[in-house]
Order: C-alpha cells, then structure tokens, then sequence
C-alpha cells in the first residue's frame, strides 16, 4: 500500500530531526549485506549510542537538500543508509569503519559533520581518529611523564647519596 503525502512528509521530518540531533552522519552503500550481519551493525552502534537507518536517495536528498554538496551522494550505488552517531563524532564512525573493512558489499560515502557535506575521504580519516578515552589516555599519560621523570631523577640521587654512605660505613 503507498505511503499518503502525510506519511512521506513525517518520514522526511523524522529524518531531518535525526540529522539536526546528531553529531555526525556518515552515507553508507550496501549491496547484498546479509541481514545478520546488519542487525549486528545496529546493536553495536545502538551500544554506542548511534543508529543504523536504511533511506531512500531521493528521501535523503530532500532532507539534506540545505546542505551543499548533497550530490556526492549520487556515488553511491546499492541500498543507501545513514549512520547517526549521538554521542560523539567518531564511534559510530570507527564501527562502520570496522564492518566495511570485514564486508566488500559495504561501502562507505559522504557523510554530514558539523551541519556541512564532507567527502569520503574526510569520513576515512574521521574513521581512524582514535576515541575519546583514547586520546584522554594519551594526553594524562603526556602531562604524567615530566613528573615521574623528576621522580626518578630524585629517588637517583637518594640512591646515590646511600650508595656514599654505604661505601663510608664499610671503610670505618
């Protein structure tokens, strides 16, 4: 049964809102992806905090038709989904990353940063940041390091002050 002009307007509506709510998006193209693998898909990204959705180009292209660069899109062949990311830039980026690296029928597009169209390759280097716990590790583990260095180089001269000591004691 075809969907009344209501149904498409709160379906692109829907959609809109997704976009808007989101911090990223990234355009996906699938051609034969088996559904397990799919659902998959979904729990992982549902597990950090982004959604699979499966939309239609022209559907697509009407909600995102504001945004420069919307035609980018047209590279994609195949069924086209979106992968709206919640929480942050980059997780649902790396798990779509990592399901295209495993599937040859996954393919990853454009995508929508910041309210603007980004191109494929920007979405890869997105995909290989490191995560926010991540890069927290580092930067506690940079700001650690001049500390334990004066540590060390302070227990050294206790060490050899006993050293000294040591050295007089057996002598007397």
């Amino acid at each position: 049964m075809p969907k009344t002009k209501e149904q498409k307007q709160e379906a692109l509506q829907g959609i809109k809102d997704k976009i808007d709510q989101s911090k990223s998006v990234i355009f996906s193209a699938d051609k034969g992806l088996p559904v397990k693998t799919i659902e998959a898909l979904r729990n992982e990204l549902k597990s950090t905090g982004g959604e699979y959705l499966v939309i239609k180009k022209t559907l697509l292209k009407k909600a995102l038709a504001d945004l420069e660069g919307v035609e980018s899109i047209d590279n994609l062949e195949g069924n086209i989904a979106a992968t709206f990311s919640f929480e942050d830039e980059i997780s649902a980026v790396s798990v779509l990353n990592k399901y295209v690296k495993a599937n040859e029928n996954l393919e990853m597009g454009s995508g929508v940063l910041e309210s603007k169209i980004i191109m494929p390759e920007m979405v890869k280097k997105l995909a290989n940041l490191p995560s926010k716990e991540q890069l927290l590790a580092k930067l506690v583990g940079t700001m650690q390091a001049p500390i334990s260095g004066i540590v060390g180089v302070l227990q050294g001269n206790l060490r050899n002050l006993v050293g000294v000591l040591n050295a007089v004691k057996e002598k007397k």
